[in-house]
Order: C-alpha cells, then structure tokens, then sequence
C-alpha cells in the first residue's frame, strides 16, 4: 500500500548510542511516523503519550533498564505491537528469555545489514496489520454475536404476534444499519396483506418503492436474495431473506441500504440470516401463542354461553307457598358444573325437592347434571308421579349406561313435601346426610340427619333402596347441599374452636363437615339467609374447589 492510500503506521526506536538512534530515523521516516528515545523510561513516556506502535525496535543492552525488560513491560498494554531486538552476540542467554517469552518477533546482529533491516521491518508491519485485521475480525465477531443476542433477547420479550412483528423488522433494520426494512407474513405459502416496516430516522429518503418480485422468488426458492439497484441516483443493495422454522415458511424480510457501494458481505449475510432464524422461532412462538389465546377465548366464549344456558336450566324464581319458605344457591367451581338443584310444585299441591352432584367438574359434569335434571322433570311431571325411590330407579335406569361408559356417577338426594299433612318421603342416593332441625332445639342439640340412603347412580345397573318417612312441624327446617359445602376449608376462627370430631385440627383451617356447618348454622341470624350463609363460607374458603349448591325448606 502506498503512502496516500493507508495513513502511516507508528514506529519507535529506542538506543542510548545517539548515531544509531539517528541513523535508524533516517532508514525509516519515510515510510513510518518514527518516535525516537535514547532510554527505555523515556520510551515508555512516549508510548504513555502516544499509544500502540505498529512495531518497535530496542538496543539490548542500555543503562538504567536493558531491551528485553522494556519490551516485557510493553507486552500487557500492547499485545499487537511487533518487538525487534539489536543485539550482541554475547546477550544470547537474554535473547532466548525474550524469544521463549513471546514479547520479540526477531532479533538482529550488531553491526546490522540495512537491507535486511529493512526486510525484517516490512515483515514486521505486514504482521502487525495481519494481526490487527484478525483481532478486528474477532472483535467484530464478538460484537455482532452480541448484538445477535441483544436482537433475539428483544424479539422474544413480546409474545404478541403483531407487536412481535414490528419488533424484529424495527431491531433488525437497526442492528444492521439499514435505510429501510420491510416484513411481510406468509400463510400457506402466499404472502399476505400485513406489512411492517422501519426506516431509519436519519435518512432523507421518502416513499421507497420495494421490488416485491425478490420477496415472490424469496416465498418459491425458500434462500435469500441479493440484488443491487440505482435509487435516486444512488446505489442500493437488496437483501431479502426467509424466516422459516421446521420447514415453514413464516415471512419473508427484506433489509435495504442505500448510498453503499458493495453488496453486503457473506459474513452480515450469514449473520444476517442467523438472526433471521431465531427470529422465526420467536415468530413462530409468538403465533402459536397467538393462536392459543383465540382457542382460549373463543372456549371462554363458548364456557360462557353454556354456563348460560345452564344457568337457565335451574329454576330462576322459587315458588311462594303459604306454609312454607324456600331458599336456594348454586355456584359453580368452574363457569359450568355437575351440582344442580330442583323446585317443583305438582299441580295437586306436593312439593319436590331435589339437590344432586355429578362427580367431576366442568363441561362432562355439565352434561350429565343437564340430562338428568331432563329426566327428572319428566318423572316429576306425570299426573301422579311416584314414590321418591322409584324415581331415583327410573334416573339411574334412564342414565346409567352413559354413567358407566364415562366412569361418572350422581349423588342425588329427592323428597317429596306434601304441606296439608306435613308429610315427607325422601330418597337418598349416595348424597350427603339432609339436616333437619326444629327452631325450639337447644344450641347443645345434635340436628337430626336423614340417615335412609342407597349408592349413586351410575354404579349398578340396577338401584335399590327404600324411601324415607317423617313428619314436619311448624319451624322446622330442612336444608339439602352438596359435598362442596361440607368439604369447603373454612378457618378455625370461623368455626369458634379448635375441637372438630375430637381431633384437634392442624394448622389454622379445616375442612367444615356436616358438623361444622351444623355449628355455622347455629350462629346464622335469623330468619335464616343461605346467602348470608355462603357468604361467611367462601370468605374462608379463598380457591372454591367444588361446585356449591345449598337448599332449604323451612316449615312456617
């Protein structure tokens, strides 16, 4: 290279013997800028001064520190720099300490051959620019691996698919100093009507028009395409490139630089379309994400039509009946459950009571409540409808195939009111105990639990068991509730003890129990409110594990 065409490259010698010193300036300064110092502390000075040298030659032996000392001492700061030694041939041992240590490229004889001087020099910078070439490389290899994280890192912090989008055209184009860069998605295998684009805000360029037939070869080829073009009287170089993951083709992005001579080199192409891939995994992660959120939307949408529809199959205003008060809840755990209530009044005047559970939560278990509230109903419905544990045998025959056949079972309790004697018939199958008290009791007074039951339906194909009798007097209250009350985790501090079926509970919740509610109901003002009741339950109970359903039938 001549002199215009590469700035000259720094040089020092350091010698204590003045005419050599002036004789190795005069060989040198018209190809270096030459530093000279007759010692090695004042060498050091200078390069404190002027920093890095592309090489530096030194006399052996000087006063106050020789050669080889002062070039270990420029070994650390200056790694790149090329060492060379004048030196005698009595200094061999020192000159083999220096070589073994790395920190002299060469050494040369006193009294020294110009030529050879001269040859050995120009080897020397040709070295110390190869060097510097590859520890730029390097460091530039470094960077751009930085920046490719830096780039995936801020890819992969969005999982919305179309900010996703104009995040990897935006740090893409800037990463890689583009004047503009444009992103097209591609589904099956056609791109589509959805740009992103950046453009750098420093660049004058307005309304950039894009050859849309590279990103056309681009979607067929499935590589990168690499054009170069005259814009507005200046060159631009095309780089377009595919974003694919497992084969798919998910966009096609397009990186422009204008006023640039060359074409991008293989080394930012091959970076380029690196970045490109984990861009399209993140991509790829994003629309999957994105896709997942309108399935889940779209079930929530569904759940929330079905936790109607259910909803309206419940009995939504309670009859008024002179000689007695009904109340009723029913939460489910999920937006829709397998807990279900019933209210029927029979046009000759008996009351039907019903509150089943159907195992399980969610839409299976609010299929099967749905069918057998259907043909409950139709049960009740007949102009003289049966005993309660007859009923409860038509349910099962009705359901319990399809019970079977989905390992499902009910718990259903049923009992029949009849208000001008004050009889009740009930049935019981595989439910929880019906309470029944009187408002006289004492508050040291056990409730008396309804004991007659049978197994849930769905376990045989035949069910048996026998109704059970009793007579209701005037202030006395039935109440019927399913397995997520009795089961709820209510605090000890509700309950007002630490003492539940003689064992004393662990820790500061327990289940409530057939007990403690009965406690619950013992403290409720009155009349009684189920609302009021549920209420002081899911207070306690802060994740509701079960669908909950409670009714009551008080005797006025």
């Amino acid at each position: 290279m001549t002199e215009t065409e590469v700035e000259k490259l720094k040089l020092m010698i350091v010698d204590d013997e003045l005419d050599n010193l002036d004789l190795l300036y005069r060989t040198f300064r018209r190809d270096f800028q030459v530093f000279k110092a007759n010692h090695a502390l004042s060498a050091l000075d200078i390069l404190e001064k002027e920093g890095e040298m592309a090489v530096i030659i030194s006399d052996q032996r000087m006063p106050e520190m020789n050669g080889t000392e002062f070039l270990s001492r420029t070994v650390e700061r200056f790694p790149d720099t090329i060492r060379i030694l004048l030196t005698g041939f009595t200094d061999v041992e020192d000159l083999v300490d220096a070589i073994n240590s790395g920190q002299v490229f060469k050494y040369i004889t006193k009294p020294w051959n110009p030529e050879r001087l001269k040859l050995l020099v120009e080897q020397a910078t040709e070295t110390y620019r190869l060097v510097k070439q590859r520890t730029q490389e390097l460091r530039r290899s470094l960077r751009r691996e930085s920046l490719f994280n830096e780039v995936t890192t801020a890819i992969r912090e969005s999982l919305d698919y179309g900010n996703m989008l104009q995040k990897i055209v935006a740090t893409i184009g800037q990463t890689f100093d583009a004047t503009c860069c444009l992103l097209i998605p591609v589904e099956g295998d056609r791109l589509t009507g959805d740009k992103f684009s950046y453009q750098d805000a420093n660049s004058s360029i307005l309304n950039f028009a894009f050859d849309h037939s590279l990103f056309e070869k681009v979607v067929e080829t499935r590589h990168y395409q690499l054009n170069q073009e005259t814009f507005d009287g200046h060159p631009c170089n095309y780089l377009v490139v595919p974003l694919t993951y497992q084969q798919q083709l998910l966009a096609v992005l397009a990186l422009y630089q204008v006023g640039r001579d060359e074409l991008w080199p293989d080394e930012d192409i091959k970076l380029i379309t690196g970045v490109a891939d984990q861009a399209a995994l993140a991509l790829f992660q994003a629309k999957l994400y994105q896709r997942l959120q309108e399935k889940q939307e779209q079930i929530r949408a569904e759940l929330e039509v079905a936790r109607q529809i259910q909803n309206n199959l419940l009995r939504q205003s309670l009859p008024d009946i002179k000689e007695a008060k009904l109340q009723a809840c029913c939460y489910p755990a999920r937006e829709v459950g397998g807990d279900f209530f019933e209210v029927f009044v029979h046009p000759k005047g008996d009351l039907w009571l019903a509150v089943g559970d159907v195992s399980g939560k969610g839409v299976p278990a609010a299929l099967f409540m749905a069918s057998a509230i259907s043909v409950l109903r139709r049960e009740l419905s007949q102009e003289t409808p049966a005993e309660p544990h007859v009923i409860v045998q038509n349910l099962n025959h009705a359901l319990c195939n399809d019970l079977i056949s989905n390992n499902c079972f009910i718990t259903l309790v049923l009992a029949c009111y009849t208000p001008t004697t004050g009889e009740l018939v009930y049935a019981n199958a595989g439910h929880i105990y019906p309470l029944l008290w009187s408002h006289q009791a004492t508050s040291t007074q056990e409730p008396n639990y309804l004991k007659v039951r049978g197994i849930p339906l769905g376990i045989l194909p035949i069910w048996q068991a026998q109704s059970g009798r009793l007579h209701l007097s005037s202030g006395d209250t039935l109440l019927l509730a399913s397995d997520g009350i009795t089961e709820a985790t209510v605090s000890n501090e509700l309950l007002k003890c630490e003492k539940i079926d003689g064992n004393f509970s662990a820790g500061t919740h327990s289940m409530l129990n057939q007990e403690g509610l009965w406690q619950l109901l013992q403290t409720e003002p009155q009349p009684l409110s189920l609302n009021h009741l549920l209420a002081r339950i899911q207070a306690n109970n802060q994740v509701q594990e079960d669908d909950q359903t409670i009714l009551s039938l008080e005797v006025l």
